[in-house]
């Protein structure tokens, strides 16, 4: 079953507290405009910002569960749980809310990490994870900034804000989002 806009908003909001759907919002809004700004759909952008943190107040057995029954990601049962929820939304986009797109389920799956040769789509989304209007943390505005300058200058920006924080705590970085990180450096040495 393919669910329509308002019938996927109204499923994804009844799994997360009222906070965590205003930034779900913020996420669409940004996506909206990421798009049309660097050349994406905007639908579909929308689309996969709707169900980016779908899974993110499931329960972390839950999470597990999915992850081990179907082969999805082992790698990151040995990362935070935090990350977790990225791998598992994508599944459930596909198998409870139709979501056939490759591009959308990859955005979704890849918002929180990056990952080595990021298409539009998910730079897009993974980016307004980072700039939606809710966020505030320490060098947000630098993101944003960056993000207008191009999708791989505000996500260098964005890994390098996540890296930093993970070192500064003595916690370990995620190996997807290091690569993700090196990759857009390397695209943006190539442009010159």
């Amino acid at each position: 079953m393919v669910y329509s806009r308002e019938a996927l908003i109204e499923a994804v909001s009844a799994q997360m507290p009222d906070k965590r759907w205003k930034h779900t919002l913020g996420v669409m809004e940004s996506s909206v405009k990421l798009a049309r700004r660097y050349g994406a759909d905007p639908e579909r952008a929308e689309t996969a910002a709707i169900l980016h943190d779908v899974a993110k107040y499931w329960p972390v057995d839950r999470m597990r569960k999915i992850i081990e029954e179907n082969n999805l990601s082992h790698e990151l049962l040995r990362h935070d749980k935090q990350l977790w929820h990225a791998e598992v939304g994508a599944y459930v986009a596909e198998q409870e809310y139709g979501i056939s797109d490759p591009e959308i389920l990859d955005a979704i799956r890849y918002h929180t990490s990056g990952r080595e040769g990021m298409g539009l789509l998910e730079k897009i989304v993974c980016l307004a994870d980072y700039i939606e209007p809710g966020r505030d943390f320490p060098g947000v505005d630098h993101i944003r900034k960056q993000a207008k300058v191009s999708l791989e200058v505000g996500l260098v920006a964005g890994f390098d804000s996540t890296i930093r924080l993970l070192l500064e705590k003595r916690r370990i970085v995620f190996p997807l989002t290091m690569l993700a990180r090196n990759d857009l450096v390397r695209v943006l040495e190539e442009k010159g």
